[in-house]
């Protein structure tokens, strides 16, 4: 039996939609992020919490997740789960938007952190999380900070679509 991948929905579910998450800059709102995660990612997880905020913020170093539109993917640059069972996706809705030296000089309201388990699982995420950010309807969604069910609701579809 051929096991599917998990979808942008599940990793979102397992890492959780936060809302005001508060920071002045980047380091302060993914520290926040990261401490918010539920029970067994971050913090008490596979992945200790400044384990994987050290890797986010090597990644921001070299160059910024803002991908525009008031939106960041930050992410570490290596895999730091071993398996698909704990990789995720973290939505955030910033208490007030950050400046993020996003290409398009907008701030930063919504970050999505993401963790994978493989480079290649990686890329496919920030794939699909990046089509998804140009949908105009997913990105209203977003902008208007739209219960969880709403937003996993869109996803779905459009993955079911892809198949």
């Amino acid at each position: 039996m051929v096991k599917i991948k998990e979808g942008i929905a599940e990793l979102i579910e397992r890492g959780g939609v936060h809302r005001d998450v508060r920071g002045s800059k980047p380091r302060e709102v993914l520290k926040a992020l990261i401490e918010a995660l539920p029970p067994g990612l971050g913090t008490q997880g596979s992945v200790p919490a400044d384990a994987l905020l050290k890797a986010v913020l090597e990644r921001e170093d070299l160059m910024s997740t803002g991908i525009g539109c008031g939106i960041a993917l930050p992410h570490p640059r290596n895999p730091l789960v071993k398996s698909e069972g704990e990789q995720f996706a973290a939505l955030a809705f910033l208490e007030k938007p950050v400046d993020w030296n996003s290409l398009d000089g907008e701030r930063v309201d919504t970050l999505l952190l993401i963790v994978a388990a493989s480079a290649k699982r990686h890329l496919e995420i920030i794939s699909e999380i990046s089509f998804f950010c140009r949908q105009e309807d997913f990105y209203r969604m977003l902008k208007e900070r739209s219960p969880l069910e709403e937003l996993l609701r869109f996803i779905r579809e459009a993955e079911k679509n892809w198949a």
